[in-house]
């Protein structure tokens, strides 16, 4: 789903954060733009409601390198982590080209990681994508918190698949840019493999 920009050789690449309300969507990207050179990044943009905001900025990672000549730009989303946007959801996953969902480690929010990441492989495949094809990680956040459930119990009900996972504590920034790095790693070699296709 990738767009490729000739005119500026570059290829811009969509990264969704999903997840239940709450769960450290916004935090994670608020981290990420805090701490991207101000030369690599776009604005930051966000889209508020009476209760939930989704928030979108733009960088271009020097380090991550090329393919076939062209830069790669990285577009970070949010989605509004309540059921009743599901809309907003949908609409933000078009032309995705790799998705981080962050849970919840708090024992209490595992019903509403399950049901985020139901709803997360549904609206995919509305849109004729495969949770399990498209680049995935899985950000276990809030492990700091005393009530955070075992990462054992939260890896077999959220990651049966073994996607790349990371342990975040999202607010102090642990966790924030592997997790990032993982789902980037797993867009470029997507996009190097489809180049190679060609």
């Amino acid at each position: 789903m990738s767009f490729i920009n000739y005119s500026s050789r570059e290829i811009n690449c969509k990264i969704v954060y999903y997840g239940p309300g709450l769960c450290g969507k916004t935090t994670n990207l608020q981290h990420v733009y805090a701490r991207t050179n101000p030369d690599l990044k776009g604005k930051m943009i966000s889209l508020a409601t009476e209760t939930e905001r989704t928030l979108f900025f733009d960088f271009l990672p020097i380090a991550l390198g090329e393919i076939r000549g062209f830069r790669t730009r990285f577009h970070l989303y949010t989605v509004p982590g309540q059921v009743f946007y599901d809309a907003s959801r949908k609409l933000i996953l078009k032309g995705v080209d790799g998705v981080v969902f962050v849970a919840d480690s708090q024992i209490e929010r595992m019903e509403a990681n399950v049901e985020s990441l139901e709803n997360l492989r549904l609206n995919l495949k509305e849109q004729g994508l495969d949770l399990d094809r498209v680049p995935f990680v899985v950000q276990y956040n809030k492990r700091d918190l005393p009530n955070a459930a075992p990462l054992a119990e939260m890896k077999a009900l959220l990651n049966p698949g073994q996607v790349p996972d990371f342990e975040a504590t999202a607010h102090t920034g642990a966790g924030v840019f592997e997790t990032l790095k993982g789902v980037a790693r797993g867009v470029l070699n997507d996009l190097k493999r489809l180049s190679s296709k060609q």
